[in-house]
C-alpha cells in the first residue's frame, strides 16, 4: 500500500507517488544513460532543461539524477548507468521527504491566507537558491537545484534564476522541467543543456498506469485508444481513469457536435467539474476545450481557411486568459463553463 512521503504540490493526485519518490522510471532509459555517461566522464553540464510534454517523468528523472549524484559523489566511480533509487536506504527517504540538504526543489508555493497553491513560482522561492548555494556543502558533493516546472516562473522569479545560472558554484547542478521550452526567456535557454524528452510509448505508458494502482483497460483497442487520448504522458493517462477525464472529455465533445447547443447538457457537465472539491476535473475540462480549439485552428489552416483558422485561434487566447482569470481570481466556475461550451460552439459554426 502506497504510503506519501512527499510534501503535497500543486498538481499532487491521491496515490500516485510524486517525483521525489518515485523509484520508478519508466521509458527515457537511453536518456538516463547518456546523462550518466556524461557525469562519469566528468563533462555533466551546470544546468539541464528537460522539455516535453506533462506527465512523462521528466521531474521524475530530475530526482533520480540527484539520488545518482548523491549516491555517487566521485563521477569517476560512479556506474555506467544511472541508479536506480533504493527505497529502503535513508538517501531515498531523505530526498522523498524533502529533507536532504543538498537538494533544493523549487515549485509552486502555498499561499499562507487561502491555504491554496499560489498559480505562478515566485521570486520569493527563487531567491531561497542564493540562501542554498551560499551553505557549505555538508560533504564536499553536488548540490542540485531543480525547478518544477520552470514554465510556473513569472517575470522576476525567472530573471532571478537567470543570475544563479550565469556563475554557479562549483559542483552545482540545476535542472530545469518545463513542458514549454519556447515560453522561457532565450536567456535561461541558452545558458542550460536542451534535453528533449519523449511521450511515453503505449507498454511504458500501462506500466506506469500499474504502478499508480490504476488499472490499465483489459483489451488492446481500449488500451490503445486510452494512450492516444492520453498523448504518451502517464499523468494524462491516470487523470483519464481515475478522475473521469474520459467521460468530461466525450460529454464536451458531444455537446459541441450537435448542431443545436444542449443546454441541459451544458448545465449537467458544468455541475460535475466545477463543484468545490473538483478541481481536477474542471482542469481536465479546460484543457479539452483548448485542445479542441488548438486542433480545429491547425486544421483550418491546412485548408486554407485563414480566416476560420484565426477566428479559431482568438478564441484560445481568450479562452486561455478566461482560465487564468478564473483560477487566479476565483471566480465562479460554473459561469466560466458555461460561457465556455457557449463560446466553443458558436465559434465551431462560424
Amino acid at each position: 500500500m502506497f504510503e506519501r512521503m512527499a510534501p503535497e504540490q500543486h498538481d499532487t493526485l491521491d496515490g500516485v507517488p510524486e517525483p521525489s519518490e518515485n523509484p520508478h522510471l519508466f521509458g527515457h532509459a537511453d536518456i538516463a544513460d547518456l546523462i550518466a555517461a556524461a557525469y562519469r566522464t566528468g563533462k555533466l553540464p551546470h544546468a539541464l532543461l528537460l522539455a516535453g510534454p506533462q506527465g512523462i517523468g521528466k521531474a521524475t528523472l530530475a530526482f533520480h539524477l540527484a539520488y545518482h549524484l548523491l549516491r555517487n559523489p566521485t563521477p569517476a566511480q560512479a556506474p555506467e548507468k544511472l541508479a536506480t533509487p533504493d527505497p529502503s536506504s535513508s538517501l531515498f527517504r531523505q530526498i522523498a521527504m524533502g529533507a536532504h540538504p543538498a537538494i533544493l526543489h523549487l515549485t509552486r508555493p502555498q499561499n499562507d491566507k487561502t491555504k491554496t497553491f499560489k498559480t505562478v513560482l515566485t521570486v520569493d522561492e527563487v531567491r531561497k537558491v542564493n540562501r542554498f548555494l551560499s551553505m557549505t556543502s555538508h560533504d564536499g558533493g553536488y548540490r542540485v537545484v531543480i525547478v518544477d516546472p520552470a514554465d510556473d516562473m513569472n517575470t522576476n522569479a525567472a530573471n532571478a534564476l537567470l543570475k544563479n545560472l550565469e556563475e554557479p558554484p562549483a559542483k552545482t547542478l540545476f535542472v530545469l522541467i518545463t513542458h514549454s521550452p519556447g515560453a522561457l526567456l532565450p536567456t535561461i535557454r541558452s545558458r542550460c543543456q536542451t534535453i528533449r524528452l519523449s511521450p511515453l510509448d503505449q507498454d511504458d505508458l500501462m506500466q506506469a498506469l500499474a504502478y499508480a494502482e490504476s488499472s490499465p483497460p483489459d483489451n488492446g483497442e481500449a488500451r490503445h485508444a486510452l494512450a492516444a487520448r492520453a498523448g504518451g504522458s502517464a499523468r494524462n493517462a491516470i487523470i483519464l481513469t481515475q478522475y473521469g477525464g474520459l467521460e468530461i472529455a466525450e460529454a464536451l465533445d458531444g455537446i459541441l457536435a450537435a448542431s443545436r447547443l444542449d443546454v441541459a447538457g451544458a448545465y449537467k457537465l458544468a455541475d460535475a467539474v466545477a463543484g468545490k472539491d473538483r478541481s481536477i476535473q474542471f482542469d481536465i475540462f479546460n484543457r479539452r476545450a483548448l485542445e479542441l480549439l488548438s486542433d480545429m485552428a491547425s486544421a483550418a489552416a491546412r485548408a486554407s481557411q485563414l480566416e476560420h483558422a484565426k477566428r479559431l485561434s482568438d478564441t484560445w487566447q481568450d479562452a486561455s486568459k478566461a482560465i487564468f482569470e478564473t483560477e487566479t481570481y476565483n471566480l465562479d466556475r460554473k459561469q466560466h463553463v458555461l460561457t465556455m461550451i457557449d463560446r466553443l460552439h458558436a465559434v465551431m459554426r462560424m
